[in-house]
């Protein structure tokens, strides 16, 4: 029997490696090809136990290399992609939208049209992974469905909603065999430290201070990592061609009880005193277009394919910490050179 060629893409970053990882040990059947640009985000330094899988190969690209997909698609003929390759950060976005605009929508067009032109269309699918912030922002109460509206108010988030537009539109024009899914916050392991829980962390550990938008009043829904790794697994596996489905945690947070319940927790590692992290917060000048809320309403997922949470907030968290703490080489090797000036002109210059 032909074993399954799967392409996932972005795989070197943070959630990617995680679906990697679960993909190459949970399917020894598939060949699985991770193709990742290694920018600052992608290290493979994330996969190192797995590199030596038989049934694992790393091929360094960039999606919009029109020329070069078509090469590996034609040759691979994959009979599924996995597309997580995309610029991930509001803040990046705020200040150079156009990186935005190349890879997460004419990147994800030349996608398209490869798998339309060479991947396994027939009994293959291509699954495209987003985001809730396609939808805008939330007030108090209410959740994001699967029927929500798109209102994009950011440059990040407008380039994921109109690369979510063209996957549907190759599924309804092309009858490629698609998917969609929009997922909440995510946390965990391997995660590039300019998003706000290894931030903090990373922060705490250099004594440095720790910047929060505005009041920190924003609320978002947390995700852990593995448990979203899990259910692109099933969405990938069983989930309706042509459908939408959201995932998240059910765990809803302001930003600043975010902040302090990792202060706690640090100080209670550190041996420190009651206080001491807590103590560098600093609120710093708010993002531009700031959401105020996010919250996914995730039943269909959990009705139609079983999957629900398996962790909670405060055991992923504090699995979270750990492994920072655990893990400083990996910190430090990722947090030389571009990303300290990018640090400084994002927080430094907005206090």
């Amino acid at each position: 029997m032909t074993a399954k060629k799967i392409l996932i893409t972005g795989g070197a970053g943070f959630i990617g490696s995680h679906v990697v990882r679960r993909f190459v040990n949970r399917y020894p059947n598939y060949e699985i090809d991770n193709l990742d640009k290694l920018t600052y985000a992608g290290n493979l330094e994330n996969l190192r136990d797995i590199e030596g899988a038989g049934n694992y190969r790393f091929v360094k690209g960039d999606i919009c290399d029109a020329s070069f997909i078509d090469q590996l698609m034609n040759t691979r003929q994959y009979d599924g992609v996995i597309h997580l390759a995309a610029e991930s950060h509001v803040d990046r976005s705020i200040s150079g939208p156009d990186e935005f605009v190349r890879t997460n929508v004419l990147g994800t067009i030349v996608l398209l049209q490869a798998f339309r032109q060479y991947g396994n269309t027939a009994t293959g699918r291509f699954y495209h992974i987003s985001t809730d912030e396609v939808y805008g922002e939330l007030g108090e109460t209410g959740f994001f469905t699967e029927e929500t509206s798109y209102k994009p108010n950011s440059p990040y988030s407008a380039s994921k909603a109109s690369s979510d537009h063209f996957v549907r539109a190759w599924g309804t024009t092309y009858k490629l065999p698609i998917v969609i899914s929009n997922c909440s916050n995510n946390y965990g392991s391997h995660h590039f430290p300019e998003k706000l829980i290894p931030l903090m962390i990373n922060n705490i550990l250099n004594k440095k201070p720790l910047p929060v938008y505005g009041k920190g009043e924003n609320v978002r829904d947390w995700l852990y990592v593995e448990d979203h790794a899990g259910a692109i697994d099933l969405i990938f596996h069983d989930g309706k061609l042509g459908d939408t489905y959201n995932i998240g945690g059910n765990n809803e947070w302001k930003n600043i009880d975010i902040v302090k319940i990792i202060c706690q927790l640090m100080d209670e590692k550190l041996g420190h005193s009651a206080g001491t992290s807590e103590s560098l917060i600093e609120f710093v000048k708010d993002r531009a277009g700031h959401d105020f809320r996010y919250a996914i309403d995730s039943s269909k997922l959990q009705n139609e394919l079983g999957w629900k949470p398996s962790v909670t907030f405060e055991e992923g968290i504090e699995r979270t910490i750990d492994w920072y703490l655990s893990n400083q080489a990996w910190v430090e090797h990722v947090t030389s050179g571009a990303y300290q000036e990018y640090y400084k002109n994002q927080y430094q210059e907005n206090r």
